[in-house]
């Protein structure tokens, strides 16, 4: 049939978020995301769109991969915070020790290069990453924590998170991202500071 597509759009989407993923938007050259998706540059702009509208397709199809398994893991029921803090980071290790995908986060390296990014795109990132901290917000609250605890844990699951990725970037062992979300997940000073292993599942 006349003008149908000859690639699967959906595995060239895949490739086109590992661009992203390996080489944050700046580097993310139209050069790479052809070599990476394997299209010409009019099958890339024809199916997808400029770069910038190629990036939130992308950083959207991350959110709907890796996003999900982080609702799974706080779901619960946790019997402390230290426990949430704990199966998130669980997540977040199993992913950056897959050796299948890029080292670190997209999310995270489209953060540290918001200025690079269009209105629209930044938009996208900062709502992410809140929909990301009211999750965890929420979780907390339901393992126990007062309002205020739930937000100073939320937000600090969510920095050690994203220093996890930073430090995979720069070739810390998986044993020093254990040792790191693991301290993470003692919260002293409270009727919970019990430490909760994470290890990747």
């Amino acid at each position: 049939m006349a003008g149908r597509k000859q690639f699967d759009v959906d595995e060239a989407l895949r490739r086109a978020m590992d661009v992203f993923w390996r080489w944050g938007y700046s580097e993310a050259s139209i050069e790479r995301l052809t070599e990476g998706t394997g299209l010409g540059r009019g099958s890339l702009y024809g199916t997808f769109g400029d770069k910038s509208t190629l990036f939130r397709k992308s950083l959207l199809r991350y959110a709907e991969t890796y996003h999900p398994l982080y609702d799974q893991a706080l779901s619960g029921p946790h019997p402390n915070p230290s426990a949430v803090v704990a199966a998130y980071l669980r997540v977040t290790l199993n992913r950056i020790a897959d050796p299948a995908v890029p080292d670190g986060c997209l999310l995270t390296m489209s953060a540290a290069q918001l200025q690079a990014l269009d209105a629209e795109s930044q938009a996208l990132v900062r709502a992410m990453i809140a929909g990301l901290r009211a999750m965890l917000e929420q979780a907390m609250r339901a393992a126990g924590a007062d309002d205020q605890a739930a937000a100073e844990l939320a937000l600090c699951t969510l920095a050690t998170n994203k220093s996890l990725a930073v430090l995979s970037r720069a070739g810390f062992t998986g044993d020093d991202l254990a040792t790191v979300a693991a301290s993470a997940a003692r919260i002293p000073d409270g009727p919970h500071s019990s430490s909760q292993a994470v290890q990747p599942g």
